[in-house]
């Protein structure tokens, strides 16, 4: 494929779309992980085998199956540098461990990248479908499409007693991953969120950051996740995550009503200097401008900064991660230097509201 469309703007197409609850919930994700029949789970494949599965694979696509989706591309990962690597992790259209393969691993990438088909992670396939806002149901609508047209052309490793059988024993059974990602910045301000989280993971889901397990969640940016897999049905995760996650999204804009009936001018303050922060800051470091970017999404909705724009938020949330300054540098970087760039790419970009 050509590798520098996917890897040279921050923001893919999908996330440049209007969709519902967008004050809250940046995207809806779901994950399937499915293996071969036959064929050793990836980590304990030989070069061969796993080349095998790879190729069987990336045929679905070279066959024409996938036309439905538009021009799918598909790309070996040791086409990629590893900076472009990095580059499609910050995106969230590889993960960091398909990244890490030293061998045999590729991605097939819908034309709005809101398709992502992972090849020889931790599961021979990882079908990822991501939608703007609140779409969990519509996402996995997607993600079940395109799994049936894989199970049509290849044979899934199945058991009859356990479901779908996945590297990791927390998948078996559907196989499935859904989540939501949520900026909660009032239930942070308002100190509401450790109960609406430990809530949250008393009824069987997973709390994370913006870039999943291990993810410190910075910028106020919450993943919220399934964590069962088997004994449930597929429809069960999905209704279940999504009665949840609404409720948190109302949790949310109530706090944010509050903080404006009985706060507004220290949060139309603190949002104003996080604006001043990024607008005149020499360095900053890539956790203190998620937050002071979290300051400014607020703000927008809230109707406190009329001038700024969404879309470049969203843009400058990616754009300022490592792989990304680097890439718009042209060279590597180090931390003092990524900080500095950072705040003049920051800086630059809001000049325009200021």
């Amino acid at each position: 494929m050509g590798n520098r469309k996917y890897t040279a703007e921050a923001l893919s197409p999908w996330m440049k779309e209007d969709a519902p609850d967008r004050d809250v919930v940046l995207s809806s994700r779901v994950r399937i992980a499915r293996n071969l029949r036959h064929l050793p789970f990836p980590m304990m494949a030989s070069a061969v085998q796993a080349a095998e599965a790879m190729d069987r694979l990336l045929l679905v696509n070279e066959s024409g199956r996938l036309n439905g989706l538009g021009e799918v591309s598909s790309v070996r990962l040791s086409e990629l540098s590893e900076l472009e690597k990095q580059v499609l992790v910050e995106k969230h259209l590889i993960s960091p461990a398909l990244a890490n393969q030293a061998q045999h691993a590729a991605l097939m990438l819908g034309p709005g990248e809101d398709v992502s088909l992972m090849v020889n992670e931790e599961d021979h396939l990882r079908i990822q479908c991501l939608h703007a806002g609140f779409q969990l149901k519509e996402t996995w609508d997607t993600a079940s499409k395109i799994d049936d047209i894989f199970e049509e052309a290849v044979d899934y490793a199945f058991d009859e007693k356990y479901g779908f059988l996945t590297s990791c024993p927390t998948n078996v059974g559907t196989g499935i991953r859904a989540s939501v990602m949520m900026h909660l910045p009032a239930l942070v301000m308002t100190g509401q969120i450790n109960r609406i989280l430990s809530a949250v993971t008393q009824v069987g889901l997973a709390v994370r950051g913006m870039y999943g397990e291990g993810s410190e969640a910075t910028g106020n940016l919450f993943q919220v996740s399934n964590q069962i897999t088997l004994g449930q049905s597929e429809t069960e995760i999905i209704d279940h995550l999504h009665a949840v996650a609404r409720q948190i999204i109302e949790h949310e804009k109530a706090a944010r009503a509050k903080l404006m009936n009985e706060s507004r001018l220290k949060v139309e303050d603190r949002i104003k200097r996080s604006f001043g922060v990024l607008s005149y800051a020499a360095v900053i470091d890539a956790k203190e401008a998620s937050q002071r970017l979290s300051d400014l999404r607020l703000g927008v909705h809230l109707g406190l900064l009329p001038g700024v724009d969404e879309g470049t938020l969203n843009e400058l949330l990616v754009s300022i991660q490592p792989g990304f300054l680097q890439q718009a540098y042209g060279e590597a970087l180090s931390p003092e230097q990524r900080d500095m760039t950072r705040a003049q790419m920051i800086s630059s970009r809001l000049a325009t509201h200021a």
